[in-house]
């Protein structure tokens, strides 16, 4: 009898984790289980019960209430998973902060931090013990979370770095933030590259350390980029939305990584973007009125 597969995927309840752990259930077999997580237990319920009552969907949803800034309850969520299952087969970190662009960045950056990089920090230090062989763990991030996007003063901090000196870098330029002294450290005033940047370097400081037992076994560890979504939290930064895809569109080629047979190694540690990896190098530093523009 082979053993039910467990899938969890973080900012579940609407856009394109809602559409991931759509996918998710309809791909899984019957004895499966979608951890479909969140951080409101009203929303968590509704979308899981929707989900479930979809006609695509095949395996069992469970909705979870889990808020990802909170780093205690993400150890604790991974020990029960271990414990009740013997651990995780895919878990996809997808939560992020939606800021409008009337904003002041500065006063919505430890929101935006602690969602997208602290989280992200949390999910790879609890789940990676607890990834089955064979596994996927994949972090929703964008192509702007290429070094080239940063000024190159900044490149030392990430390129090359652990995942302690990539927390370290978080932190700095969090208080380089507060202190407003980010713009003179060559820091960009959009608060979503840096992080993004953050979080492919947060992924490739683990995967450099898994990389020779995840490619025997098969498991996969990388950032991925679904390109332009329609959604609520990126409408308001896009004046063009004619190449946009709907989160469905978008959730498929990251579900083509999780339900892939085999793992290419060309792939694993990398920024992921339908299927091919985006130079870790590449990239510009963009004008901040161009940044707003990019997917």
């Amino acid at each position: 009898m082979n053993t039910p597969r467990i899938a969890l995927v973080t900012g579940a309840n609407q856009g394109l984790g809602r559409a991931l752990a759509e996918g998710l259930a309809a791909r899984l077999a019957p004895a499966d289980l979608v951890l479909l997580t969140g951080r409101s237990e009203r929303r968590v319920t509704d979308a899981a019960r929707e989900v479930s009552g979809l006609a695509a969907t095949r395996s069992r949803v469970e909705g979870w209430v889990l808020d990802v800034t909170d780093t205690d309850a993400m150890a604790r969520l991974a020990d029960e998973l271990r414990t009740r299952y013997g651990g995780v087969d895919a878990v996809i970190s997808n939560a992020v902060a939606r800021l409008l662009p009337h904003e002041s960045q500065t006063e919505r950056a430890d929101e935006f931090i602690d969602v997208s990089n602290t989280a992200t920090h949390a999910i790879l230090r609890s789940f990676g013990p607890v990834l089955r062989p064979g596994g996927r763990l994949l972090v929703v991030a964008s192509s702007l979370g290429t070094l080239g996007h940063l000024d190159p003063r900044l490149h030392h901090l990430f390129d090359g770095a652990s995942l302690d000196q990539v927390e370290y870098a978080v932190e700095s330029w969090r208080n380089a933030v507060h202190n407003r002294t980010a713009a003179e450290a060559g820091w960009p005033t959009w608060l979503n590259v840096p992080s993004k940047v953050a979080q492919v370097a947060a992924v490739r400081a683990v995967a450099a350390e898994r990389r020779t037992h995840d490619l025997a076994t098969g498991t996969l560890v990388a950032a991925v980029c679904p390109g332009m979504v329609d959604t609520a939290t990126s409408r308001p930064w896009f004046s063009d939305y004619s190449r946009a895809q709907s989160p469905a569109q978008a959730a498929e080629a990251v579900l083509d990584l999780v339900f892939a047979e085999h793992v290419d190694p060309s792939l694993y540690g990398e920024l992921v973007r339908f299927g091919k990896p985006l130079p870790w190098h590449g990239g510009t530093p963009p004008a901040e009125q161009e940044t707003l523009l990019k997917p």
